[in-house]
């Protein structure tokens, strides 16, 4: 019955990402009908002679492919932060994911680098160093989950107030970095969306052959230890490879919160702990419900496009405070 459960979520988990592509592709202030879409993409990306195609290649695509990535990368490293913390509530913002990437956006625009890749480009920096920086002070001195997690809270509350401080003290640069803070795929082209989705599929790739190492290392410390497991070793792998992956994300979809929190408890819930499982469900549902989200995010008060990160926001808020009350003082929920 479980087998029979599993294979059926992850059908809904394929069909909820396939509908979501598409009507993220034809949906929007100009309709697309499914023959235009069809017809646009058997004549490829070389026969852009009409305003659907335009449309398609330049906009949608591009933008749709983003939400699919993001929600991938974050959803996954969020499972695999959680696993590697056994801590339900963990997320890569809790360490420095978001406080990074957001800190070095803002130290650009405070010196005037405004160019889209640069954003980019410092954007998964920051994101990656602060993310390093909590792992390997970390394993230098205990590498106990603990240690991690206080770590983490340590370098966000440092970095969230520099970055405020930047913005105090120079307003244009902070107001230059607020379309960055809140989260969006409006500006989403192919140079920005390219390097940073390779890094995405290639840390996607290393993580699914290391299910079975994060089952181990999810078990506890001591359990990991007895069974021949360097701990701290393959700790600091796991946290810069989910570094990596939300580092990557935020590079070109800003600082969208909530999905690497909610996707794998859903998923746990849905599919099972074991990370074999666990690991490509997220993928699946975390790329469908962001892209789902966009959706909404852009159609539903058109003409007027509302902030992806704002809608998650609304959605994972009360979730995460649901999460909280369930966990009854501390219990696993």
């Amino acid at each position: 019955m479980k087998k029979y459960k599993t294979e059926s979520c992850f059908a809904g988990a394929v069909l909820l990402l396939v509908a979501a592509v598409i009507l993220s592709v034809c949906l929007g202030s100009a309709q697309i009908t499914l023959t235009e879409l069809l017809h646009v993409l058997r004549n490829g990306i070389g026969n852009i002679e009409t305003p659907a195609a335009r449309i398609i290649w330049y906009a949608r695509l591009p933008r749709t492919i983003a939400c699919v990535l993001s929600g991938a990368a974050l959803a996954v490293s969020g499972a695999v932060i959680q696993g590697v913390l056994t801590n339900k509530l963990a997320s890569p913002g809790i360490i420095g994911v978001n406080a990074g990437a957001g800190f070095a956006v803002t130290l650009c625009c405070a010196f005037g680098v405004l160019s889209g890749w640069m954003i980019a480009g410092a954007a998964f920096g920051g994101a990656v160093a602060a993310v390093l920086l909590v792992a390997l002070t970390a394993e230098k001195i205990g590498a106990s989950r603990t240690t991690v997690i206080l770590g983490g809270v340590a370098v966000n509350s440092c970095l969230n107030a520099a970055s405020e401080a930047i913005s105090i003290l120079m307003p244009d640069a902070g107001m230059q970095a607020a379309d960055f803070r809140v989260g969006g795929f409006s500006n989403v082209a192919y140079p920005r969306l390219i390097p940073a989705g390779a890094l995405i599929l290639l840390a996607l790739v290393i993580l699914l052959t290391l299910t079975n190492e994060l089952d181990v290392i999810s078990l506890g410390e001591d359990t990991a230890q007895g069974l021949g497991m360097p701990v701290k070793k393959m700790r600091t792998v796991f946290l810069s490879l989910s570094a990596l992956l939300a580092g990557a994300a935020v590079s070109f979809s800003g600082l969208l919160g909530f999905v690497g929190l909610l996707v794998p408890h859903v998923g746990r819930k849905l599919v099972s702990h074991e990370n074999g499982k666990l690991l490509p469900f997220c993928g699946l549902l975390g790329a469908g419900f962001v892209t789902i989200c966009d959706l909404f995010a852009r159609t539903l008060f058109s003409p007027y496009e509302l902030p992806v990160g704002i809608l998650m926001s609304c959605i994972g808020g009360p979730f995460f405070l649901f999460l909280l009350i369930k966990r009854k003082g501390g219990h696993s929920v």
